[in-house]
């Protein structure tokens, strides 16, 4: 049985943070969702609060550092991406942008992504619909229908009566393991394999053969 992975992507500023809290408990179900569909997974989580001055640095030189480098190779290789940031000013934080700007255009065709967000009143919401989602269509993602939203009231007792937190929570990771099943396990491409950047069944001399006019 193939072992898919999940990245989750968590762009709280504080240690500990709301938002790490809803990503794991974004992880944790997606986990459960896949283990009933008989699917083995496993969870990197990167805080990017730990990489703000290596995203800065590749933005002003272009070049990313060994450590945000094993990042970014995390979330383009990962069978899935839960992406989680707090909101700010009615948008993602810059530092959850920042990153995704870091990322190669293409990096993340196809892959399935849970959304999630989180701030001090619900009245921020809609974020996940007219902000976040757009980003990731951008990105021709496979984003899952369902974003999940966590207000601080939603920590506490006066939380959604209707739509409680953890039902919203479950409702998005049994919609990012369906999306999981549907696929086909990813793989690492090995980048001293010239059929990476070459193509299947081509070499070096082939891209000399042709330079060469052959």
């Amino acid at each position: 049985m193939t072992t898919r992975r999940i990245a989750v992507v968590a762009a709280g500023l504080s240690n500990p943070s709301s938002t790490r809290m809803l990503a794991d408990r974004l992880a944790a179900e997606t986990v459960k969702a896949l283990a009933e569909r008989d699917i083995a997974a496993t969870v990197d989580v990167i805080e990017l609060r730990d990489y703000a001055h290596d995203i800065t640095n590749n933005m002003l030189t272009g070049f990313a550092p060994q450590a945000l480098e094993t990042a970014i190779n995390t979330v383009v290789s990962a069978d899935a991406l839960i992406a989680v940031t707090p909101i700010f000013s009615t948008s993602y934080s810059g530092l959850f942008k920042s990153f995704i700007d870091v990322l190669d255009p293409d990096a993340l065709t196809g892959k399935p992504v849970l959304i999630g967000a989180n701030a001090g009143t619900a009245r921020h919401s809609l974020a996940i619909d007219y902000a976040i989602r757009p980003l990731f269509a951008y990105l021709h993602a496979d984003t899952v229908s369902t974003g999940v939203f966590a207000a601080s009231s939603d920590w506490g007792d006066s939380g959604d009566d209707v739509a409680p937190l953890a039902k919203r929570v479950e409702k998005g990771a049994r919609e990012l393991a369906d999306t999981i099943a549907r696929k086909e396990a990813a793989t690492v491409a090995d980048p001293y394999d010239p059929a990476t950047y070459l193509g299947e069944g081509r070499s070096f001399g082939h891209m000399l053969g042709g330079l060469a006019g052959e």
